[in-house]
Order: structure tokens, then sequence, then C-alpha cells
């Protein structure tokens, strides 16, 4: 009896290896496309960028014209006004993503707790995002334009003799930029919120009426507490797309004027296809890649004080 019991205890245990190995097999299987997609195009890049950041070199001259030069990219990199300027105007567009988080979410709650056209007001908010960026960047030119906009024609019905030149202004030309950004990052963000929203149970709105607690009350010890894994997830995707931003900035203002809207990115482009330094636009890639990968980190570390799962 005994030895039989041992024998069904082997196969037993056999037949659930098998299976767990079958089970991870499948595992990376399903799993090999991305794998294999990731580090041909994110992790491989990566590392060639890395090292093309210690060369000279440029993509049109070839591989046998590459050349050493240490970290003298790097060096030059902290030096360069342009690329200072550039980090600036990235640091600055940070400003976007808590201002769109905080008009998405009122959006979100109000949308939310209507009664008709719900549907409608989804659609209207979230168009901006799903529309072209030419087609956007063409709509508000004509609205920013300084003789001829509707904006600028409205503030001086009201008054204003010398209304702002917004996209040709130096200092206005950013800020322009931002308040597109808002706009156009509003919609995608409210779904979520509001995706967010609907996963709070009604039981803890209902026992906070009953303990009197006011609707504000409930909207920060309640809403804003079930909703900040959704938050820091828009809060870590917003904040590297912001340093990520070129098509916007290429089409509305292509850097100008004067270097105002100038970011990172569009700086490595101009450096890298423009210039032919592809060594010197490499050390700006991993700069950035660093920078990113810092913030990234600081929220990660921070999440943990205010995200509540």
């Amino acid at each position: 009896m005994e030895s039989s019991h041992v024998t069904v205890s082997k196969k037993t245990l056999q037949q659930t290896r098998k299976r767990s190995d079958s089970e991870a097999w499948a595992g990376f299987f399903f799993t090999a496309p991305m794998l294999i997609t990731t580090t041909v195009l994110t992790i491989i890049p990566i590392l060639l960028s890395g090292i093309i950041s210690f060369t000279d070199w440029n993509f049109i001259s070839g591989l046998e014209n590459i050349k050493s030069v240490g970290f003298s990219n790097y060096v030059k990199l902290f030096h360069d006004d342009e690329f200072i300027l550039s980090m600036k105007n990235n640091i600055a567009l940070m400003a976007v993503v808590p201002v769109s988080l905080f008009l998405s979410l009122v959006l979100a709650v109000l949308i939310n707790k209507a009664t008709y056209f719900k549907t409608f007001f989804k659609v209207v908010y979230f168009m901006p995002f799903i529309s072209s960026f030419v087609a956007v960047a063409v709509l508000w030119r004509v609205l920013f334009h300084p003789t001829n906009g509707p904006i600028n024609g409205f503030l001086k019905s009201i008054g204003f003799d010398n209304p702002p030149l917004w996209l040709a202004d130096t200092h206005y030309a950013l800020l322009s930029v931002m308040i597109i950004m808002v706009w156009s990052s509003l919609g995608f963000n409210m779904i979520i919120f509001m995706a967010g929203l609907q996963n709070i149970p009604k039981d803890l709105y209902e026992a906070a009426d009953i303990d009197g607690a006011t609707p504000v009350r409930q909207f920060f010890s309640i809403t804003l507490q079930m909703l900040s894994p959704t938050t820091f997830f828009l809060l870590i995707t917003g904040l590297v797309a912001s340093f990520k931003a070129f098509d916007l900035i290429m089409i509305l203002t292509n850097g100008g004027p004067a270097g105002s809207t100038s970011v990172i990115v569009f700086y490595l482009y101009e450096t890298a296809f423009i210039n032919l330094k592809s060594g010197y636009a490499s050390a700006m890639g991993i700069v950035l890649l660093l920078f990113i990968l810092v913030i990234t980190l600081i929220q990660w570390v921070g999440q943990k004080k205010w995200v509540n799962y």
C-alpha cells in the first residue's frame, strides 16, 4: 500500500511539474513578440545611442569614419546655452501635467454626476486627443493670430489695446504651447478619471452621507483617495509625454521665436538630422533618458506616501 501510494505521489508530482513547465512555455510564447519588439526597437537602440554618444560620428559618413571623443560631448552639452534653454523649457512644460489633471478631474466628476448628455460630452472633450496634430496646430495658429485672430479680437473688444502676440512673442510663445497641450490632453485624462470614478464603491458615499459628510468632504476623503492610483498613472505618463513634446512645437513654432519654445527633443532633432552631429545628439538623448528615469524613480518612491491601492 505504501509503495503504491509513493508511486501515485511521484506521478502526481511529475504531472504537476509538466503542467507548470507547459504554462511557463505558454507564457514565454505569448510574451515573446513584445519582448522581441522591445529589445529590437528600444533596448538595442538605447545601447547603440549610448555608444555613439562617445563619438563625433554622423550617420551619413559611414562606420569607417567613427572616432571616439570620450566624454567631450557630455562636457560640451552642459556648456551649451541652447541645450540649457531647451531643458528649462522642458521643465516649464511639466506644469502642463498638474493643470491638466486638475481640470480633467473636475470635468470627470461633473460629467459622471450628470444625468443627460454624458456620451456627448465624452466625445466632445475626447475629440482633440484623437485629432491630427497638424489640424490642431493650424486651428490654434488661426486662433492665436496676432492681428486677425479671434482671441486677440476678443481681448481688444473688452479693452486690451495691445494684446500679446502669442506664438510670435518670446514671452508668450511657450505659454501658448502649454495652453494647447492642456486643451489637447483634457479628453484622455478625463476618460481615465471617469473609469476610475465608476470603480469607487457607492457604499462609501452612502456611509459618508449617513455620517453627515458634506459633498466637499466626500470629494477629498473618498474620491481623491480612491483615485490616487489613477492619478499616479496619469502623472507618470503625463510627465514622460511632456519631455517627449515635439510634433506640436515643430508645426506651430519650429522652436522659435528665438528658441523660446525649443525643447530637448526638438533640439536633438535639429542636431542629428540638420546639423548631422549624431554623436552629440545621442549624448542629448542619453541625458534626457536619465533625467526622465530620475523623475520617474522619485515619483515611484513618493507614491508610497499618497497612493492608496
